[in-house]
């Protein structure tokens, strides 16, 4: 692992690191914030996962993160939203390729060499985190942003022992019948819809609720909203699965930064209470 930077705020320390990932055949870069309580022993672990075109510094930088994390006493994980670099596929438009990996094994050419962030996350980066970082594994929860909170739904939904608790601001809950969605898995996955099911948070919660509280805000001046979003549905999904839900329609909130640092802290504060 190299450090790429290191920074002082909030009390707490911010750090930016490459590796070399063996998942993706890729060097993956990922950010960390550790709070000052981590000082007197392991603190519980938050998974931020980005939304299309993102990275780790559009959270890190924009959405009040690190007071949050600061005050409620958690490392807050940010990884990349996909493989890069000059060897790594890639494709014009902002919804596929590199920055837009959709937190899924691909299975497809020229994608399956190196898309797999789904068990980037979940299989090789929390082992990094756990040596070299104060962390109590044991305590683990996930949220993200868009894609990234497609991401954190379906990745609670398939593991929830291991992520204890969920939320997510304005997630494509649907993408089997989104076009974002649609787009992305046919490319990834395939043309037969049968394999897609695994990547869809409404047809994860039907098969299996979780007994997390989950925390959805989704901006109602959001443009993506009633063609790419759908919050309805998962909502509806959580209601016949008897899953735990509060879905917190924002009015006048878009899908921006701007509505993310708004609630970044209720939602930093969902995860403190849920991981003790």
């Amino acid at each position: 692992m190299k450090n790429i930077s290191t920074f002082r705020t909030f009390n707490g320390t911010l750090s930016v690191h490459d590796h070399d990932s063996a998942v993706t055949g890729t060097v993956m870069r990922f950010a960390v914030y550790v709070p000052p309580q981590a000082e007197t022993g392991p603190v519980p672990v938050l998974w931020y996962l980005s939304g299309l075109t993102c990275n780790w510094s559009n959270v890190m930088e924009k959405g009040n993160l690190q007071q949050a994390a600061a005050r409620h006493g958690v490392i807050v994980v940010a990884p990349d939203t996909s493989p890069r670099g000059e060897s790594v596929p890639d494709d014009e438009a902002y919804d596929l390729g590199q920055g837009a990996g959709f937190y899924l094994t691909a299975t497809q050419e020229p994608w399956a060499k190196h898309f797999a962030m789904d068990r980037y996350i979940t299989d090789e980066l929390p082992d990094i985190i756990a040596e070299h970082f104060p962390a109590d594994m044991s305590r683990q929860g996930i949220f993200g942003h868009s894609m990234g909170g497609h991401g954190a739904l379906t990745l609670h939904l398939k593991h929830p022992g291991t992520y204890r608790s969920c939320s997510a601001f304005a997630p494509i809950v649907a993408p089997m019948r989104v076009p974002w969605g649609i787009k992305a898995f046919t490319a990834y996955l395939g043309g037969d819809r049968s394999g897609w099911a695994q990547y869809d948070a409404c047809e994860l919660v039907r098969k299996k609720a979780s007994d997390a509280h989950i925390l959805i805000d989704q901006g109602l001046a959001d443009t993506f909203l009633e063609d790419q979003l759908k919050p309805e549905l998962f909502e509806t999904a959580c209601v016949d699965a008897g899953q735990q839900l509060t879905l917190r329609r924002q009015a006048g909130y878009d899908h921006s930064y701007y509505f993310i640092a708004t609630f970044m802290d209720d939602h930093i504060a969902h995860h403190a209470r849920a991981l003790g």
